[in-house]
């Protein structure tokens, strides 16, 4: 492979950027394009398929053979709270796939001893997304009940369209969530993106059955996003 490509796939996945190695079967030729590049309109589809399904394959695309090896980054979760919830569905996400982050600046919560292998990170969230920004691959799950720690990871959420944003609370939470969201400058479009109350309608109702409703619905929302979604991506 041409040390050029090397490189850039390299680059890709350290950004934790998606990228497809495009093949032509027939002469060799190869290049690599990303959600947001594709020269090709006959291929447009094609990498969009690929790019929500991770899976790579040969194509066909006007009247060529393309080989195209997706290379996808893990998904991620980054749950904000080190509350009970968490302490369930941080193993049950990790066993599902995930990689997993709890943020909570509250040191009495955030502990080793209570997350037995999970990444901690005891800080603010509007200081540890700084040095791990999200992004569509991730998921976030804010579930502090405090405003002043899910706020804003919320936002940071919207703004770097990640897969999936849900909250904890009641409705009336929710709502007073809303009004403060709104009053930051978040618009109504990007409001109506967060999942709350969190997790599948599964009549929860212990911390670790919350868990495994906000689970299924997180893997839900990372294996039904539609192509049109994808499509709309590569073309911003």
């Amino acid at each position: 492979m041409d040390r050029r490509l090397i490189f850039a796939l390299n680059e890709a996945r350290g950004a934790r950027r998606p990228a497809i190695l495009i093949t032509d079967i027939a002469s060799g030729d190869a290049h690599i394009v990303n959600e947001a590049e594709c020269a090709d309109p006959s291929l447009r589809e094609a990498i969009a398929a690929a790019l929500l399904s991770g899976k790579s394959g040969l194509v066909e695309a006007a009247d060529k053979t393309y080989f195209l090896n997706v290379h996808v980054p893990p998904a991620r979760l980054v749950v904000i709270g080190a509350v009970h919830i968490s302490q369930t569905l941080a193993p049950m996400a990790r066993l599902a796939g995930f990689d997993v982050t709890i943020i909570d600046p509250r040191t009495a919560f955030a502990t080793a001893e209570r997350f037995e292998g999970t990444r901690l990170v005891a800080d603010w969230p509007e200081d540890a997304l700084r040095t791990q920004p999200l992004d569509m691959f991730t998921a976030v799950a804010a579930v502090t009940h405090d405003p002043k720690i899910d706020d804003h990871a919320l936002q940071a959420a919207l703004t770097a369209n990640c897969f999936y944003v849900g909250a904890l609370g009641s409705r009336k939470t929710h709502a007073r969530r809303i009004d403060r969201l709104r009053e930051a400058g978040v618009g109504d479009a990007a409001i109506d993106r967060i999942a709350a109350p969190i997790g599948l309608d599964i009549g929860a109702a212990s911390p670790a059955e919350i868990a495994v409703a906000v689970l299924a619905e997180i893997i839900a929302a990372l294996r039904k996003r539609t192509l049109t979604q994808n499509l709309g991506e590569m073309a911003a």
